[in-house]
């Protein structure tokens, strides 16, 4: 791709690139009925100190997410560092945008002096999983689910 990969923090008017990825990711898309209360869930996550979720641009386009949470455990005195979504636009597999969201949040979880850093991924997701290997992880766990509505 051409054009210069930039990445920062998701900022409050990121709301409809960020429904986008994250419905390309395959989380449920954003309708009429439930913009109101979703944009509201994200400007409370915009604007959480314990949050330093990412956004990727090339050209002016998001072209990549990551999700990043600074959470408390019981048994731990430091935060751990948590992605429960790391989005690449397909056009842009294979750049290094997953890359560069993925050490910026290892940066930052250290800048936050967390004892590890947490990544949730589904089991289909085999290339991100070759991905996350390569960037140095360890399949650690799994994790059950159980639907409530």
């Amino acid at each position: 791709m051409t054009g210069e990969l930039s990445i920062r923090r998701v900022a409050a008017h990121d709301f409809d690139a960020a429904a986008a990825l994250l419905a390309e990711l395959g989380r449920p898309a954003i309708t009429p009925e439930t913009r109101a209360i979703t944009e509201a869930i994200f400007l409370e996550h915009v604007a959480d100190p314990r949050v330093g979720s990412l956004i990727a641009e090339r050209n002016g386009a998001a072209v990549g997410l990551l999700t990043l949470h600074f959470r408390p455990r019981l048994n731990e005195p430091r935060l751990e560092a948590y992605v429960p979504d790391l989005i690449v636009t397909e056009r842009e597999h294979g750049q290094g945008v997953a890359t560069e969201l993925f050490q910026r949040a290892v940066e930052l979880a250290r800048e936050h002096q967390c004892h590890r850093l947490l990544l949730e991924s589904g089991y289909q997701r085999l290339r991100a999983h070759r991905f996350y290997v390569r960037e140095g992880m360890t399949d650690a766990g799994k994790y059950f689910v159980i639907k409530l509505t």
